[in-house]
């Protein structure tokens, strides 16, 4: 079976305005082919620059068939590499995060330097050649305290992200910002329902109670629908604007990222069931100006992330199987706030962390009815659904002409 012109055809003859055929959610090839060319191939967000607060601190994902190291070397900057020795491919770092001198492989103790250099290798034959065998490096790039990924040999140009997001991101200094609580969960679900179930709030009155105290549910929020014609949202950007904070909905040509800064409601300023402050103490000393609801941030296929005056929410999603979604939530608040005195944990995290699981649940149901041999594609909600219909085009669009491209996309190899 040739499961690229299946994916294309399907492609071809969908429905705009409706969900996909069952493949796309369901089938291990349409998965492989997912990964191949959308995982392997682009910028992915995994994880903070204050998580690695000094040298030899790191961090490990696994994309995919991939396993990833980040690590801050002795300069302060910050390498990402292929989480696999040189000698015989056994993972080097086996911990989800930690602190290391040196990276040592914890099979034959093979060990490399903080900027991938292999340093020794014992017992090796006389003319063996260290400077060949250092960790293969993973493209990596910064911007605003969120650090992406590419597994690519040639990865695409990453300026234009920078340029569009960097000045969202840098009054909030979340590079100065410590993560005070992490939590991951697995939805059986694919990765493209948890996308288009957090594309819209249409299922949110019904399944949220805890979001919707202090989260609109307008469908004009998240910029995508009418919202530089909703009068509430314009005030709201020329309020934040005006105090430096740069507001207005921006998105990629392409449509795969985006930010805006939306209120929240009433007289909310944080994600809390009082909608009073989380946190004490400010998430920046930049930022001052009270109200400034959440700075809203999406970049497929990996984060969606919510920014607001007392601490931030960044989600990252990543695939396991055609049926199973990762996703990690971090809550981030000023690298001086004290917990028990600045913030209660429980206080700051219960709201997304009772909306993830309902958002869970969610997603497996819709997963597994998916799988009935009477589902057939419906059509999304014109009027409040307008986000998942971006990102199912986006989707299209994106996988559509590497789809028919000759050649297999060019991988850094694993060891």
């Amino acid at each position: 079976m040739d499961t690229r012109n299946d994916m294309l055809k399907l492609l071809h003859s969908r429905r705009e305005g409706f969900s996909l055929e069952q493949p796309f959610y369901s089938d291990p090839d349409f998965f492989r082919l997912d990964m191949e060319l959308i995982w392997y191939r682009d910028w992915l967000f995994i994880g903070h620059d204050c998580e690695l607060p000094k040298p030899g601190s790191y961090i490990t994902a696994q994309i995919g068939d991939y396993p990833i190291v980040l690590v801050r070397d002795q300069q302060g900057k910050i390498n990402a590499f292929h989480n696999s020795c040189r000698h015989r491919g056994s993972r080097v770092c086996n911990a989800d995060k930690g602190t290391a001198a040196k990276l040592v492989c914890p099979y034959h103790q093979w060990t490399y330097e903080l900027d991938g250099r292999l340093l020794f290798a014992r017992q090796m034959a006389d003319g063996f050649d260290k400077s060949q065998f250092g960790l293969k490096p993973v493209a990596c790039e910064s911007v605003g305290g969120y650090i992406f990924i590419c597994l690519a040999r040639e990865p695409a140009d990453f300026a234009p992200v920078r340029t569009m997001i960097e000045p969202y991101l840098l009054p909030h200094r979340l590079r100065e910002a410590k993560v005070a609580f992490e939590s991951t969960i697995v939805e059986k679900g694919n990765w493209k329902l948890v996308w288009e179930n957090n594309r819209e709030c249409y299922h949110c009155a019904g399944n949220h109670p805890e979001l919707c105290k202090t989260f609109p549910e307008a469908p004009t929020v998240t910029g995508v629908q009418g919202a530089d014609s909703d009068p509430e949202m314009l005030a709201h950007w020329a309020k934040c604007e005006a105090a430096g904070l740069p507001s207005k909905f921006r998105i990629d040509p392409a449509g795969q990222y985006r930010a805006t800064r939306a209120p929240l409601l009433r007289d909310a300023v944080s994600y809390t069931m009082t909608g009073k402050r989380a946190v004490k103490r400010n998430l920046s000393d930049s930022v001052a100006t009270d109200r400034i609801g959440s700075l809203l941030l999406y970049h497929y296929p990996t984060t969606w992330n919510h920014i607001l005056g007392d601490h931030a929410v960044t989600f990252r999603v990543l695939p396991i199987s055609a049926t199973e979604t990762a996703v990690t939530t971090k809550w981030l608040v000023h690298k001086d706030a004290v917990e028990g005195v600045d913030y209660d944990l429980a206080e700051l995290t219960h709201v997304w962390t009772e909306t993830n699981d309902q958002d869970r649940r969610i997603v497996e149901e819709n997963a597994f009815g998916i799988l009935s041999p009477a589902y057939e594609p419906g059509p999304y909600s014109e009027l409040h659904e307008g986000g998942v219909i971006q990102f199912v085009e986006w989707y299209a669009a994106f996988i559509g002409p590497r789809l028919t491209e000759g050649e297999r996309p060019a991988l850094r190899c694993v060891a």
